[in-house]
């Protein structure tokens, strides 16, 4: 007969995670792949055993570094979460420079990117430079992480980051 450990009881990710919406720790339901926050629901280990996605809205989840990072499918997901975040840090004093996004959207927002006047092959975003990430396997973070901002301390001249999407 075979012993099932503790350890065999939960889910891939353990036995609590942080909630990848409210960041709160969270339970592992026993003998299951689920995970339950009493503010957002059921959360699911997909098959794959990488992702972990929300029941109710079906969207997906990775981990990277003990941060949940949201898989995108739909170009206006990850051009809220760069809007958002831009608008976050420039609200705690900093300047945005340029955003380099995962090479696996790049197909997925090239049709969003502005050409400048001056340069076509320079392309913006919100009025920042883009750059595609190097792929997954130079760097197996970007099959994880969905873009970075370069920043440096201070207010930008105006505010262009507000244009609508």
């Amino acid at each position: 007969m075979r012993t099932v450990t503790s350890v065999q009881q939960y889910p891939i990710f353990g036995s609590e995670i942080k909630c990848p919406h409210c960041r709160q720790i969270i339970p592992a339901l026993i003998l299951t792949d689920t995970y339950l926050c009493p503010r957002h629901g059921a959360f699911e280990v997909d098959t794959n055993g990488k992702d972990l996605v929300h029941l109710q809205s079906d969207r997906q989840w990775r981990l990277w570094n003990d941060e949940w990072y949201r898989q995108h499918t739909h170009p206006d997901g990850i051009r809220f979460e760069i809007h958002e975040n831009i608008d976050r840090l420039f609200t705690q004093g900093y300047r945005m420079l340029k955003v380099t996004i995962a090479r696996r959207y790049m197909d997925m927002v090239s049709p969003y990117l502005e050409s400048t006047s001056t340069d076509s092959s320079v392309q913006r975003l919100y009025g920042l430079t883009v750059e595609f990430s190097p792929s997954e396997a130079e760097e197996p973070r970007w099959g994880v992480i969905n873009f970075e901002l370069e920043k440096e301390l201070g207010a930008p001249k105006g505010y262009p980051y507000f244009r609508s999407f």
